[in-house]
C-alpha cells in the first residue's frame, strides 16, 4: 500500500510550485487586495503548463488523470495563496466529465482543458444551502432563481449551476437572462458574485452529479488550506531564525520554539486527510463522502487558527499590510466558508458515520 504521492504527481505538484515561485511572489498575491481588480493571467499560465486538462479524458484533449493528481496541484496553489480562477474552472470542468453526454464533452471539454474557454461553478444559495440535496432551482430547458458567492462570474464562458436533486446545468456567455452583481469577498484574489437568472436557457447534463462535484470542491479546498497552512509554518520559522532580540534570534526562546511547534503539529499531519479524500473520490466512490466531509472540516477549520498564529509569530511586521501575512489568513477565511463552514460538515460526518 502506498502512503505518499507517486512520482509523476510530485513532478506536477514541483511544476506548479515552481512556476507559481517565479510568477507569484508575495506582491503578486497582494495585488487584487490593493487593487481590488482579478487576476487571471497566473490561471492562463496554469492551462499553458496542461493543468486544465488533468481531470479530461485523453479522447477530449486531457491527461486522463485523478481527483488526488489535481488536489497536488491545489496545495502547491494554496501555498502561494495564488489569486485566480484554479478552483472554480476545475470543478466546472469536472462537472462536465461526470455529468454530460458524449456531445456536450466533445462540445467543451477540449476547449475547457486548453484554457479557450473558461468556467465555474454556482452551487450556493441562501441559508447556507451549499449541498446539492438543498438546491432549490428547478431544473429545465431554462432557469428561474438565484445563486450565491459565484466565483469569478464576470467573465466566464460557461456557468455549471446546481439544480434540484443534483442536477447540473450548463449557462453560456451570453445567454440571455443572466444578472452577475458583485459581492464583497474575504480574499480578493478569488472574487465572488451573485448571479440571477431570469428565463435564462440553459443546457442540462443527463447525470444528477452534483453531489460528487461538491465532494470534489471540498477536497480541492482541503487541499488548497493544507498548501497555505505549511507555507505560513515555513515562513514563521525563517523569520523566527532571522528576527533578533536581546541580542539572540527569537526562535531560541523557549515561548516562541513552543509556538511554532504548536504550528506545526497542529498542520503537518493532516495532509493524509485530503490525501485519502482525494484516493476515496477516484477509487472508492463509497467512502468518498464521508471523507471530503472530514478533510474540509478538519483543515479548513486548523487553517485560520494558524494564519492568525502567524501573525503574531511575525510581531509587529505581522500587523501591518505592507508585509503581506494577511493575505493567507483571508484565504484562510474564504477555503473555511466556500461550500460550506465545519460544522455544516461536521453534521454531515454525523449522517454519513449513522450517530
Amino acid at each position: 500500500m502506498r502512503f505518499d504521492l507517486d512520482d509523476q504527481q510530485r513532478e506536477f505538484q514541483y511544476s506548479v510550485d515552481a512556476y507559481l515561485a517565479a510568477e507569484c511572489p508575495l506582491q503578486r498575491a497582494m495585488r487584487p487586495h490593493d487593487t481590488g481588480e482579478p487576476d487571471v493571467a497566473l490561471w492562463r499560465g496554469l492551462m499553458e503548463l496542461g493543468i486544465g486538462g488533468m481531470l479530461v479524458p485523453e479522447a477530449h484533449g486531457g491527461l486522463g488523470l485523478g481527483l488526488l493528481d489535481l488536489a497536488a496541484v491545489a496545495e502547491a496553489v494554496g501555498r502561494h495563496a495564488a489569486p485566480g480562477p484554479f478552483l472554480d474552472h476545475a470543478l466546472a470542468t469536472l462537472a462536465i466529465v461526470l455529468a454530460a453526454d458524449e456531445t456536450q464533452r466533445t462540445r467543451w471539454l477540449p476547449a475547457l482543458a486548453s484554457g479557450s474557454l473558461r468556467g465555474t461553478v454556482a452551487m450556493g444559495e441562501g441559508g447556507g444551502a451549499w449541498l446539492a440535496g438543498a438546491w432549490t432551482l428547478e431544473p429545465g430547458e431554462s432557469l428561474d432563481g438565484t445563486k450565491l458567492y459565484v466565483p469569478h462570474a464576470d467573465g466566464a464562458d460557461l456557468i455549471v449551476v446546481g439544480c434540484r436533486g443534483g442536477q447540473l446545468a450548463v449557462v453560456e456567455r451570453g445567454a440571455s437572462g443572466v444578472a452577475i452583481t458583485p459581492v464583497l469577498s474575504t480574499d480578493a484574489g478569488r472574487p465572488l458574485s451573485k448571479v440571477s437568472f431570469t428565463q435564462t436557457p440553459c443546457s442540462l447534463l443527463p447525470e444528477a452529479a452534483g453531489d460528487r462535484m461538491v465532494d470534489a470542491g471540498l477536497v480541492l479546498l482541503a487541499a488548497d488550506a493544507y498548501g497555505g497552512a505549511a507555507r505560513l509554518v515555513e515562513m514563521s520559522v525563517d523569520y523566527a531564525k532571522m528576527r533578533a532580540q536581546f541580542g539572540r534570534p527569537i526562535g531560541a526562546f523557549q515561548a516562541m520554539k513552543h509556538q511554532l511547534a504548536d504550528m506545526a503539529v497542529a498542520i503537518e499531519p493532516q495532509i493524509g486527510l485530503y490525501w485519502y479524500a482525494a484516493h476515496a473520490f477516484d477509487s472508492d466512490p463509497a467512502a468518498a463522502p464521508l471523507a471530503a466531509a472530514i478533510a474540509k472540516a478538519s483543515i479548513t477549520e486548523a487553517y485560520p487558527r494558524l494564519a492568525r498564529r502567524a501573525i503574531e509569530a511575525h510581531g509587529g511586521i505581522g500587523y501591518t499590510w505592507e508585509f503581506g501575512v494577511h493575505v493567507w489568513l483571508k484565504r484562510a477565511l474564504a477555503d473555511q466558508a466556500f461550500l460550506g463552514m465545519p460544522h455544516l460538515h461536521r453534521a454531515r460526518i454525523a449522517g454519513l458515520s449513522g450517530w
